[in-house]
């Protein structure tokens, strides 16, 4: 656990290192998002956070290859991050070149799709499906469409939710940590090494997400636009991938206080990230179909997400970011407790808090309102 909070504290404290560097590069550059009718942000404001990001993914692995324990660890842990390291590159890339240029939605869907196959290639995949009681296995070609389906539609939907400061970042954070404590906990009761690629990439980019937030929450000196926007969605959905790479499906079934028989251990590394993500997934699901609807292409943008109603029904922009990330750290940790621990005393817990968290939204604009009058 020890070496995991190094790996945390160096990419957190590279990636708030760059992002100063990163901020002036796009400057100079002329990567500035200028202000457009659908924007909240008030003044043109930099782009760039993904290049810093991706910095300090790249030190952190780096420096978990000269650790103690982490180091002794079976090839295939280090072979998966550097394909995801390299894969994250290929996309950010793709992401710079969008801040900078503004891509089409095609030849940015074609960059998404390459990271995805460049990692498919290097064994990061899907290799099996879990059915109650049962596993299907994949061949290459299945495994590869529904791999790269995941990381595309992971990379979009955290792209999507990226309409506020600091939103994206402190979102994929929160799933991050919650993704790294059910794959580490899994192992500890499992009997299974604690070497895992999962948690490694998870920790490195919790700590990347957070790193950059001094630079990006609310007010922002800098977004990290589609760069790294879609480098976190990308780093996430990997992380899940290879866990389920690194451990046979039968022996990542168990989990603690007698929760055993559920299924949900093995369930949860394919549905994590839409959990984790469930605001922006569903967000992005009813942008496609209220833009198709209306003639449109399903990537042209619009003033119609989630977090812009939140600031229409009054919800000030902080407010409106930490509400979000309420509902990401409810949804993430709710489907980790759920999945490792038995008993009614965890879902009735979900319950309530997911109560509270749904009677803020609508109650704290009100009861603000009513106070101020």
């Amino acid at each position: 656990m020890r070496e995991y909070l190094v790996v945390f504290g160096v990419s957190l404290g590279v990636t708030y290192l760059l992002a100063s560097i990163a901020r002036q590069a796009a400057y100079h550059l002329g990567a500035v998002a200028r202000v457009r009718d659908r924007d909240v942000h008030a003044i043109p404001t930099p782009y760039f956070g993904g290049p810093a990001m991706l910095g300090g993914l790249l030190a952190a692995y780096l420096v978990a290859t000269s650790l103690p324990f982490l180091s002794l660890a079976d090839d295939g842990v280090f072979d998966d991050v550097r394909a995801v390291v390299l894969g994250g590159l290929v996309i950010c890339v793709v992401g710079v070149v969008d801040d900078l240029y503004e891509l089409d939605a095609l030849s940015k869907f074609a960059g998404q799709v390459l990271a995805g196959i460049i990692v498919v290639a290097q064994g990061v995949q899907f290799y099996y499906l879990p059915l109650y009681g049962n596993y299907i296995g994949l061949d290459q070609a299945q495994a590869m469409i529904f791999t790269v389906l995941l990381i595309v539609g992971t990379a979009n939907a955290v792209n999507f939710v990226d309409g506020l400061d600091g939103l994206a970042a402190g979102m994929v954070a929160i799933g991050a940590v919650a993704f790294f404590a059910y794959a580490f906990v899994l192992a500890v009761e499992n009997g299974e090494t604690r070497a895992i690629a999962a948690a490694l990439l998870t920790a490195a980019l919790a700590g990347a997400c957070i790193g950059i937030l001094p630079h990006n929450f609310f007010p922002a000196r800098m977004f990290i636009g589609d760069s790294g926007s879609m480098l976190i969605g990308f780093v996430l959905a990997c992380s899940s991938i290879s866990l389920t790479g690194q451990f046979p499906a039968t022996e990542i079934s168990e989990g603690i206080g007698g929760a055993e028989r559920s299924f949900l251990p093995t369930l949860l590394p394919l549905i994590l990230p839409f959990t984790i993500l469930l605001v922006p997934f569903v967000d992005l699901a009813l942008a496609v179909v209220r833009r198709t609807r209306a003639g449109r292409s399903p990537f042209s943008p619009d003033k119609m997400h989630i977090h812009h109603r939140l600031l229409e029904i009054g919800h000030s922009h902080r407010r409106a970011v930490l509400l979000m990330y309420a509902f990401a750290g409810l949804v993430a940790f709710g489907s980790v407790v759920i999945s490792l621990f038995s008993g009614w005393q965890s879902i009735a817990g979900f319950g309530a808090l997911a109560v509270l968290t749904t009677a803020a939204v609508f109650l704290l604009p009100k009861l603000e309102e009513k106070v101020w009058s």
